[in-house]
């Protein structure tokens, strides 16, 4: 849903320092490498997390620090005497390694309508025909790159929106709401965001993470993720001499690729709440193939049923190929965050209660991957996922309309008064 850059006053407001503050974040280059066994996977992710802490303890948040696992944290502390539940705000400071990323040059833009070239690349354009959400955008407000590169909407508009609304609650210490802890997080993108986060230093009883795409939607459920490794073992022989000897462990791979579905279970044929089987990687010598698989579903029944698959098709592979072997090793990435949040009702209706507060209608919604906040979930710490605007994130046609942002930090601070009402939901 699009926000109505009328619907708020607040939203209006705050829809300036949120672009402003986008625009400084994005240029600085904080690309994740997940081929990286570093913490984080790259130091350039440190840039913006040292800039955020300074700027943090600017406003006054004079605990802001970075730690030795690289991530900010701060305290906003409570305006009212009355016991609150400490929340928290997260957001991740890296960009996807899928476009590239160096020499962010973000560009602010009232939208014409129709399809409109990005300058530093004619050929990469916004076009509602490619991008739905585009579609009654005319005359708004976007930031979007010069097509050459990513923006890093995805997720340093969350850190922007999360940075404007601490910084006018500051501003307006009237506003009634209880203590808020700031966390930004490194390598989400990477599948390693939350990996060594201190919950206890942390010191919320709920978060959030601002890492979603539509206006007013709140995401409480997320896939069920597997990686899966099939190993195929042949035997090695000089191929001048190899008749009746060899068995190439390639070949035992590529038919096991092959066999993969493909009208179903793939994530190219698949939508909605249908789960897929994907082959990532595959390395590979003539007695040895590995090949990289990443198993998804909303529903871990099915999950299992696309374990069994895997599992069947290597063997089948394998069985084809005399002499040669098969060996299966999966492992548990996270879990539908559902599970947990089922369990604390409370914490997505106040979300809920803020983005009506903020001019819009609340929707649910789900995401085909994971979050911080699915991990986080797992681990105690209840986390649903709230909009931020970003859209065609991941890509060189990345956008986000102002209005939105504003509406983000509007729903952020109404959302922490709402925690400090005595009659908010019980969590």
């Amino acid at each position: 849903m699009p926000a109505d850059p009328s619907t708020s006053d607040l939203a209006r407001q705050t829809a300036p320092a949120a672009v402003e503050r986008l625009v400084r974040y994005a240029r600085v280059d904080t690309q994740a490498d997940p081929a990286s066994a570093t913490v984080p996977s790259t130091a350039r992710q440190l840039d913006l997390s040292r800039l955020l802490v300074e700027e943090l303890r600017a406003l006054g948040l004079s605990d802001a620090v970075l730690d030795e696992q690289g991530f900010v944290m701060a305290t906003l502390p409570a305006t009212v005497d009355h016991e609150v539940p400490t929340i928290a705000l997260l957001a991740h400071v890296d960009v996807a390694p899928d476009a590239p990323a160096a020499g962010v040059r973000p560009q602010v833009v009232r939208y014409p309508g129709g399809r409109m070239p990005l300058p530093g690349d004619p050929s990469v354009a916004l076009d509602p025909a490619v991008s739905p959400a585009l579609a009654g955008r005319a005359g708004q407000e976007l930031v979007t790159s010069d097509g050459t590169t990513l923006l890093g909407a995805d997720d340093k508009a969350g850190i922007a929106e999360i940075m404007t609304a601490v910084a006018h609650l500051v501003r307006h210490p009237e506003i009634p709401h209880g203590p808020v802890r700031v966390c930004f997080t490194r390598d989400e993108e990477v599948g390693r965001g939350v990996e060594g986060i201190d919950l206890a230093r942390l010191g919320a009883q709920a978060a959030y993470t601002l890492d979603g795409a539509d206006a007013g939607t709140i995401e409480d459920e997320t896939f069920n993720a597997r990686s899966a490794s099939v190993t195929f073992r042949g035997v090695a022989v000089h191929p001048g001499y190899a008749t009746g000897r060899l068995v190439n462990a390639l070949k035992v791979a590529a038919d096991f690729v092959a066999s993969l579905p493909r009208d179903g279970r793939a994530p190219e044929t698949t939508a909605g709440r249908e789960g897929f089987i994907h082959p990532v990687a595959m390395r590979s010598a003539e007695d040895t193939a590995q090949v990289d698989l990443i198993l998804r579903d909303f529903d871990r029944d099915r999950l299992d049923g696309h374990e069994r698959l895997v599992r069947d098709l290597a063997a089948r592979a394998a069985a084809a190929h005399p002499g040669s072997s098969a060996e299966v090793a999966v492992a548990d990435s996270y879990r539908n965050m559902k599970e947990y949040l089922r369990e604390h009702p409370g914490v997505v209706a106040r979300a809920e209660e803020a983005i009506r507060r903020a001019g819009l209608e609340p929707r649910r919604g789900f995401i085909r991957g994971g979050t911080d906040g699915a991990r986080l979930s797992e681990l105690g710490l209840p986390t649903p996922n709230l909009f931020t605007g970003q859209q065609d994130i991941h890509s060189r046609h990345e956008w986000i309309a102002a209005a939105d942002m504003g509406a983000a930090v509007a729903t952020l601070i109404h959302l922490v008064q709402i925690w400090a009402e005595p009659a908010s939901p019980a969590a």
